[in-house]
């Protein structure tokens, strides 16, 4: 057992209402007004780009440096701690501030949070903010039944146990390295969709290396054997200029829509729902055993595209490759079920999905009443495809499954990381452990 002889009762107020520290709700509606944003300038916290220790920074309002310097007292610093104050994240979702966020601007719906250092390590903290026991607590004592807010006072009466300024740099270093890791993988898995896909792109709809090879250059970013799978020339078709050698099908023709799987009513099989499809890259973090009732049946090799809005609009995609072999999964009646045919290889109607092409088609022939519109599988029997030759087909094929099976390795790695991070950081906050103890354990799975 750790011992806690020396750990301190306090509040989050008694720790931020000192000196230079600080807790305040961020600039209010009459001093941000809807009119100050831009296109570009200062990036602006709003609550829902609060996620669980991390910003998430994808496509945050902005204002000019004028206005945030205006709202100086409300600019974030390295180790600033940002709270949602109201909806469904404000009981769960605090960030910590990066150095590479310095200056940005708290928003309006978030509550900045500033500690002394020589009192508070910022990382240990950030952990602690979202222990279950601090969660657990702010939930009981949010104001509001139907959506939770937080307010200056709740946050203030928060109660936390702290260890010593060197204990609490340890326990953040500690659980600050497996986030890193973690976050670490997600940028590279990104890094990796995204070449996939502009990979994918550039064979089949841009037709790169055919161009290349027609001007005399040698296709970028290509070894020669690859290269010599293309032809060099263009014929004509219906559906314009193909590379030679290629031909042109409706997509029920090349790839299964909706193929049939057997699953008995009743038989406990995974279960993918809606809520846990991916919106960027192909893998399905999360899955239940649930008993088969009725819904879309799906094996490893199949994409699942969500058809209804604003599902498909969002981006919700998957590429199957969570079962056992031989295993049947299901999920939602509102799934697109795409399986080629060979020499198609499984992981070419992933990426076909994925492109703007497909989507643009699938989101012009939804059909149905406002709010409820969904594409009609019919559809897709008027999408052209192009079906390149056997062994451009099966290069993809062999090149995209050395991406996803990287992806995959990544998350697996993730989920163990983030498995032993939430069960060492209540037990480190309990003293139920050590640090020393808790770091050969981190040791041994790296």
């Amino acid at each position: 057992m750790g011992s806690r002889r020396h750990w301190i009762n306090t509040t989050l107020g008694a720790l931020c209402d000192t000196g230079d520290a600080f807790l305040q709700t961020g600039p209010f509606g009459s001093q941000l007004h809807a009119s100050d944003y831009e296109m570009t300038g200062i990036p602006v916290v709003p609550t829902e780009a609060i996620g669980r220790r991390r910003l998430l920074t994808s496509n945050l309002p902005r204002v000019s440096p004028s206005t945030a310097s205006r709202l100086q007292r409300h600019r974030l610093n390295p180790g600033d701690i940002l709270f949602a104050r109201r909806g469904v994240q404000a009981t769960g979702s605090s960030a910590i501030i990066e150095a590479s966020q310095e200056g940005w601007l708290c928003g309006t719906g978030a509550i900045l949070l500033r500690f002394l250092a020589r009192r508070i390590d910022p990382t240990f903290m950030s952990f602690q903010l979202i222990s279950p026991e601090s969660i657990s607590w702010l939930r009981t004592h949010a104001v509001g039944a139907v959506m939770p807010n937080l307010n200056e006072t709740v946050l203030r009466r928060l109660p936390l146990l702290v260890p010593p300024l060197d204990e609490q740099k340890q326990m953040g270093f500690l659980l600050g390295a497996l986030d890193d890791k973690i976050d670490l993988n997600r940028r590279v898995n990104e890094t990796l969709e995204a070449m996939a896909r502009a990979i994918f792109k550039s064979w089949f709809v841009d037709f790169d290396p055919v161009r290349a090879k027609m001007e005399g250059r040698e296709p970028a970013g290509m070894d020669a054997e690859t290269a010599g799978l293309f032809p060099c020339s263009f014929e004509t078709t219906e559906c314009g200029p193909i590379p030679t050698g290629w031909r042109v099908v409706s997509l029920p023709e090349a790839i299964e829509v909706n193929p049939n799987r057997r699953l008995d009513p009743g038989l406990k099989a995974p279960y993918l729902d809606m809520q846990s499809m991916p919106t960027s890259g192909h893998r399905a973090e999360t899955w239940i055993e649930r008993e088969f009732a009725s819904g879309m049946r799906f094996i490893n090799g199949d994409t699942l595209v969500a058809r209804i809005t604003p599902c498909l609009e969002n981006g919700k995609t998957a590429f199957v490759d969570f079962l056992v072999n031989g295993q049947v999964g299901w999920g939602s009646t509102e799934y697109i079920v795409l399986r080629p045919r060979p020499p198609l290889s499984p992981e070419f109607g992933y990426y076909l999905a994925r492109t703007d092409d497909f989507r643009t088609f699938a989101i012009q022939n939804m059909s149905g009443t406002s709010g409820r519109q969904r594409v009609p599988s019919s559809c897709l029997h008027h999408y052209p495809l192009v079906v390149p030759s056997v062994h451009v087909a099966r290069r993809f094929g062999a090149l995209a499954r050395s991406f996803m099976d990287l992806i995959s390795k990544n998350s697996e790695q993730s989920a163990t990381l983030a498995a032993m991070r939430d069960t060492l950081l209540p037990k480190l906050l309990s003293g139920e452990i050590r640090i020393k103890d808790a770091e050969k354990d981190v040791e041994a799975h790296r």
